[in-house]
């Protein structure tokens, strides 16, 4: 009796709860049709070009009878791009592909890579990534061009190239359709933000994520190299940071050699390194080597709790270490920018230390926000003085903290488009991240969301704010990554981002983008990137 009783109830338990289910989740549909839930498009260019014209017909061309031909100054930059691309052609004509070579009119032998401009050092804030492609078009017969007046529309450019010369039946050849792209991006800084810090992430592995940013024509990368939880950049003037700082100062750090060897990589890549050391939190791993740049905390009866908060803004020894410290990272990142960080400071171990309420009180400081504004503005004072420009987390804006006229802001929480008024409004270049954290999952493919958030959807008092955002950048945060998933969870997600910064405005067609992201999936897989699959079932040759 007493088992099936048992039975029962669980029957009416299980009924129930499928009721439940289904009405919550609906089973799934028959599908109709077998095949990829979406067709990739072949040839398509990714991001999207501003102007880009086909005429019908095209051309074939086969690797080992190919070349480029470049005019222009000589250029080092230019000489390793054409080596890397003749080597992504001759492996992408290896593989059969879905056309048939009976498509093309004729047969191909060179582009012509016309450099009309200086070659330039290193990648700058600001610099021209302009460039304009023919192939066969009706104003070039016979012919492919390729020109811009910096070696970065260049890269640019070759990287079009790349993408248009699609794979045949037979292998061993490509064919490009006819004609005529003509080209710039729409914000000047398109970024990634990769953590270093909360996993390690490999030599190896940075070098893959540059490559992949180059395939999307992003040119910052954003090392933010340590944090809380490791400190694994080898520093000159302390060793200690990382001796004590790291997770393991035998394998787990960059030394000088590697973070050169980065920033040459990203450099003939056209690809900025932005360094983020940020202050005064996110800073424990500090600690272990110079407990006293940290402060102590204090329990509620007064006596020390045996941990640790921000920097401490109070001691002159402070500033002459990040003095230090700042002079090694600006000799050792030639970009003009550093980014400073200022964001999640914890004041409750501020406010517990009565030293730090002491000097609040000698400094007629009122409130722990005047206390981080009066430690983020000595930093910026540093850096301004080592000829650096700053980016600082929103926080600091939000704090009113005085910053220079050319100091960037990089929004990352709250309403956007309240805080990207704000900042244009009081003249600062400004940079979105807010709406592209990539450690933020949803089920299944969410390229669609990071492609459809607009920095320009403000409405500002004046239209000149606008030209104060410079871009954006997708963001990497380390805490559940490293080098077994860090590439399938930034791409292709991280490409939806790029082709936001990159592409018209107008470039708004999801289903549009979502057979050339498959593509483009499809195309970084080949190239050696593990990206995920960003549309469901399908499958890549």
């Amino acid at each position: 009796m007493g088992k099936k009783v048992e039975v029962v109830l669980c029957a009416c338990v299980c009924v129930g709860l499928l009721l439940s289910v289904t009405a919550a989740e609906p089973l799934p549909r028959y599908i109709t049709e077998p095949g990829p839930t979406v067709k990739a498009t072949q040839g398509a260019v990714w991001p999207k070009p501003q102007n880009e014209q086909r005429f019908g017909g095209s051309v074939l061309i086969v690797p080992g009878n190919f070349t480029f031909q470049v005019e222009g100054p000589e250029c080092d930059i230019l000489s390793e791009a054409v080596s890397r691309y003749e080597a992504i052609l001759k492996e992408e004509a290896a593989v059969k592909g879905p056309r048939n070579a009976s498509e093309a009119s004729t047969q191909l032998s060179a582009l012509l890579v016309r450099l009309d401009g200086v070659c330039g050092d290193r990648p700058v804030f600001g610099m021209d990534e302009s460039y304009e492609l023919r192939i066969n078009s009706p104003d070039l017969p016979g012919a492919m061009l390729l020109t811009s007046a910096s070696v970065w529309g260049i890269l640019r450019g070759l990287e079009t190239f790349s993408q248009v010369a699609t794979r045949v039946k037979t292998a061993d050849a490509l064919i490009l359709d006819n004609l005529a792209i003509a080209d710039i991006p729409r914000f000047s800084h398109r970024g990634l933000l990769l953590d270093t810090s909360r996993h390690f992430i490999p030599m190896n592995y940075i070098k893959k994520t540059l490559d992949a940013m180059a395939y999307n024509k992003m040119n910052v990368f954003h090392w933010h190299i340590v944090d809380d939880q490791s400190f694994p950049y080898q520093s000159a003037a302390f060793p200690l940071l990382s001796e004590k700082g790291s997770y393991d100062p035998e394998r787990f750090v960059y030394s000088p050699a590697d973070v050169a060897e980065v920033i040459e990589y990203a450099r003939v890549r056209g690809i900025r390194v932005v360094p983020e050391f940020d202050t005064p939190g996110h800073t424990r791993s500090w600690g272990e080597a110079y407990p006293d740049l940290l402060t102590p905390c204090y329990n509620a009866t007064g006596s020390p709790d045996g941990t640790y908060g921000p920097i401490d803004p109070t001691k002159n020894f402070t500033y002459e270490f990040l003095q230090t410290l700042f002079e090694e990272i600006v000799n050792v990142f030639p970009d003009e920018y550093f980014h400073l960080g200022g964001d999640e400071v914890g004041f409750e171990c501020w406010e517990s230390n009565q030293d730090i309420l002491d000097f609040m009180s000698e400094h007629n400081i009122t409130e722990s926000k005047d206390l981080e504004s009066y430690y983020i503005q000595k930093i910026v004072d540093i850096a301004s003085n080592l000829n650096s420009k700053s980016i600082v987390w929103q926080e600091v804006f939000d704090n009113e903290v005085r910053l220079s006229a050319d100091t960037v802001v990089h929004i990352w929480t709250g309403d956007r488009n309240e805080e990207l008024d704000s900042v244009t409004a009081a003249g600062h270049y400004t940079l979105l991240s807010e709406c592209w954290y990539l450690d933020h999952l949803s089920t299944g493919g969410d390229w669609q969301k990071y492609y459809e958030c607009e920095p320009l959807d403000f409405s500002p008092y004046n239209e000149s704010q606008y030209d104060l955002v410079i871009g954006g950048e997708a963001a990497m945060w380390a805490e559940v990554v490293d080098e077994s998933n860090v590439e399938s969870r930034v791409w292709p997600r991280a490409a939806a981002v790029a082709e936001r910064l990159w592409s018209p405005r107008s470039a708004v067609d999801t289903d549009d983008a979502a057979s050339r992201i498959e593509e483009h999936y499809c195309r970084l897989r080949r190239r050696g990137i593990n990206a995920q699959p960003p549309n469901g079932p399908g499958y890549c040759a």
